[in-house]
């Protein structure tokens, strides 16, 4: 049996003012498909201000909504191959 190691690389980006954060995702796949999605946050007037705290939930909710994309893309996929509609994929 033959073994294949593939990785991915993501790559994040923020823009930040005083009370939002935003995020852009971007992985390439090795079909040399792009899948990018964003993320945001924002800080509440009395919040203090922390910038890493505001990247940690923009990252988190543009890898997430990355993460749909992929199941999208992989259900798409199945189905096209199979010629049937599957069941859906969850996270």
């Amino acid at each position: 049996m033959m073994h294949t190691t593939v990785g991915w690389h993501v790559d994040m980006e923020f823009s930040e003012d005083e009370r939002h954060t935003r995020a852009a995702a971007m992985v390439r796949l090795p079909d040399g498909t792009e899948v990018r999605a964003q993320g945001h946050a924002s800080r509440h007037q009395t919040d203090e201000n922390q910038p890493r705290v505001g990247e940690e939930i923009a990252g988190a909710r543009a890898l997430n909504e990355l993460a749909m994309q992929l199941l999208t893309k992989a259900h798409g996929e199945i189905d096209a191959v199979s010629g049937r509609t599957s069941h859906p994929i969850h996270v």
